[in-house]
C-alpha cells in the first residue's frame, strides 16, 4: 500500500516535493488555504488584470528542468520562457540607467560606457566568482542536519571559498572602482531581504547566476510554474484540495500522523511537510508541548528579513519601459539602513517596477497593463503603523515613479489597484512579521543553524520553503522540495 504524505500549503517548495513523490508512487494530499495554487507564487487576478504575487524573476532554470526530467518530464512542454535581456534597467540619481545584460562582451561596453575602467574588473569578477559559484551551489544540494553531514566531498572542496565573515558589499567592492557598479552587483542581496552591507558574502553568487544562467519571464507569469506544476502532481494521482485550510499536525509519541484540518476534519498520514512560513506554522499548527526548541520565545528571538510594500495597478495604457525597472535612492545605503537597521520608512525609498505586459499581452486586456510595484520596508517588528502609513506611503511611491520615470501621468490612468503593505504580509498571508523573504540568512542562520529538512522538534515531518535550508529565493525553495521529497524516499526504500 502507497504511503500517504500530507503537504500543508501549496506554495513553489510544498509543490516541488508533492511532484516528486507523487510520481514516485506516494499518495500525496495537499490542503492548500487559497482559492488557488501557489502561495506567494500564486496569480493575483484583478479586473481582468493578473499579477503575481511574489516573485517576478525566475533565474536558474536549470533547477526547474531537472524537477521536471525527474518527474518524467520536459519544461517546455509546461511553459514558455521568455528570456529577459537586458536583465534590467537600474537607474540611479534619477536618471543615469544602466542595462546589464547576460552577453560579456556587451556587458563591457556597457559597463565602459557608465563606468570606465570598471570593465575588465567585471571579466576578472565574472571569473572568479564563476568558480565560486561553481563549488558553493552543490553545497547546497545536501541536507545539513548533523555535523558530519559538512564532512560532504561537495562542501569540503567549498570550503575556501564560503567567505562567510564578510558581506557581498565588502567583497565585490573589491573588484569595482566606481559606487554605482558596487550597488549594482551587489543590491541582489535584497533578494534575500538583506542588506549588502550585512548578507554574508557567500551570497556574491547571486549576481553571478543572473550574469551566467539569465533572467526568465514565464509566459503567464511566475505563477505559471505552479500551476504547471500542480498539473503534475495530479497527472501522477495527487490530489490538491483547495480552500481546506489544516489547523494542526497531529503529533503522537513525538511523530507526525497526521493533520486536522480547519473544518474539524482528520487526515491520517505516514509523513507531513510544511510548506507555510516556518515561524507562523510553528506559531500557529504546533502546539506548544510538541515544541522543545522552536518555543514562542526563540521565535521570536530569531533575525528575520525586510518586508515590502506592494502596488499592483491595472492600467488602461502601455508604457514603453523595460521589462524589469530597479530606482535606486539617492542614498542607497541610508535607505537600506533605514528597513534593516533602524525600523523606520525612508522618505527616498529605492523601488522596483515590473512591466511585464510589455512582453507578455496575456496579462491585461488588448492594449492595457499591469504595472507591478515593490518597496523593500522595514518588516512588523518596526514600531510602524501600517493602518496610518499605508495611504502616505502608496502616495510617496506614486510620487516617486511620478518624478524618476517616465510615468509622468501614471496617476491617470489606473482602473485597478490593490496595495499589500506588512500588515496584510502578516494577516492574510500568514508570514511572521510580515517577513516576505522569511528567516535572514546571516552566518548563524544557514545550513545547520537553519531549521531542518527533516524537522528536529518531532519525527515523520519535513520543512520546505524559504525558512529551512538552503534558503529563500525561487531555486532554492525548489530545491528545498527536492531534499524533502529525497529524505522521504530515502526513509521507505524509494531514491527521489
Amino acid at each position: 500500500m502507497a504511503r500517504t504524505i500530507v503537504i500543508i500549503g501549496a506554495g513553489p517548495g510544498g509543490l516541488t516535493a508533492g511532484m516528486l513523490l507523487a510520481r514516485k508512487g506516494f499518495k500525496v494530499e495537499i490542503f492548500e488555504k487559497g482559492q488557488v495554487v501557489g502561495g506567494r507564487n500564486a496569480p493575483l487576478k484583478l479586473d481582468g488584470f493578473t499579477f503575481d504575487t511574489g516573485p517576478t524573476f525566475l533565474m536558474m532554470t536549470r533547477v526547474l528542468e531537472e524537477v521536471f526530467a525527474e518527474c518524467g518530464r520536459k519544461l517546455s512542454d509546461y511553459l514558455q520562457l521568455i528570456p529577459i535581456d537586458p536583465f534590467y534597467r537600474l537607474r540611479f540619481d534619477g536618471r543615469t540607467d544602466f542595462f546589464p545584460t547576460m552577453n560579456p562582451e556587451r556587458m563591457v561596453a556597457e559597463i565602459e560606457r557608465l563606468f570606465p575602467g570598471d570593465g575588465a574588473n567585471y571579466l576578472r569578477y565574472r571569473e572568479r566568482e564563476g568558480k565560486k559559484l561553481d563549488l558553493v551551489y552543490p553545497c547546497l544540494q545536501h541536507p545539513y542536519m548533523r555535523w558530519w553531514d559538512f564532512l560532504n566531498s561537495n562542501f569540503i572542496k567549498a570550503i575556501p571559498r564560503l567567505d562567510a565573515f564578510a558581506s557581498v558589499y565588502d567583497r565585490l567592492r573589491t573588484y569595482f572602482k566606481h559606487e554605482h557598479m558596487r550597488i549594482a552587483m551587489t543590491f541582489q542581496a535584497k533578494y534575500l531581504g538583506m542588506s549588502p552591507w550585512q548578507c554574508p558574502a557567500t551570497f556574491t553568487i547571486l549576481s553571478l547566476i543572473e550574469h551566467k544562467y539569465g533572467i526568465y519571464h514565464p509566459r503567464g507569469g511566475l505563477n505559471a510554474i505552479s500551476l504547471a506544476m500542480a498539473k503534475c502532481i495530479q497527472e501522477d494521482g495527487g490530489r490538491i484540495h483547495l480552500e481546506q485550510p489544516v489547523k494542526e499536525i497531529l503529533v503522537e509519541n513525538r511523530r507526525a500522523v497526521g493533520v486536522q484540518l480547519a473544518s474539524g476534519d482528520k487526515v491520517a498520514a505516514d509523513a507531513v511537510i510544511i510548506n507555510p512560513d516556518f515561524a507562523w506554522a510553528m506559531s500557529n499548527l504546533v502546539r506548544p508541548e510538541h515544541r522543545r526548541k522552536y518555543t514562542d520565545e526563540r521565535l521570536a528571538r530569531m533575525e528575520y528579513s525586510c518586508s515590502t510594500f506592494m502596488l499592483y495597478l491595472g492600467l488602461d495604457k502601455l508604457y514603453d519601459i523595460p521589462h524589469h525597472n530597479i530606482i535606486f535612492a539617492q542614498d542607497y545605503e541610508k535607505n537600506v539602513r533605514d528597513i534593516v537597521q533602524n525600523g523606520r520608512l525612508s522618505e527616498d525609498p529605492s523601488f522596483y517596477l515590473q512591466n511585464a505586459s510589455k512582453v507578455d499581452p496575456t496579462l491585461a486586456p488588448p492594449g492595457q497593463s499591469t504595472l507591478y510595484v515593490l518597496a523593500p520596508v522595514p518588516n512588523r517588528q518596526a514600531p510602524i503603523d501600517w493602518e496610518k502609513e499605508k495611504p502616505r506611503f502608496r502616495e510617496l511611491i506614486l510620487r516617486q515613479i511620478e518624478t524618476k520615470t517616465e510615468l509622468k501621468d501614471i496617476r491617470q490612468h489606473i482602473v485597478a489597484e490593490k496595495v499589500i503593505s506588512p500588515l496584510e504580509w502578516q494577516q492574510d498571508y500568514h508570514i511572521y512579521r510580515g517577513a516576505t523573504f522569511n528567516l535572514s540568512h546571516k552566518l548563524g542562520q544557514m545550513l545547520i543553524f537553519r531549521p531542518h529538512n527533516a524537522f528536529e522538534e518531532f519525527d515523520a515531518c519535513y520543512l520546505v520553503g524559504g525558512g529551512t535550508h538552503p534558503g529563500s529565493g525561487l531555486p532554492t525553495i525548489y530545491q528545498s522540495g527536492r531534499i524533502a521529497a529525497s529524505l522521504i524516499g530515502r526513509r521507505w526504500g524509494q531514491e527521489v
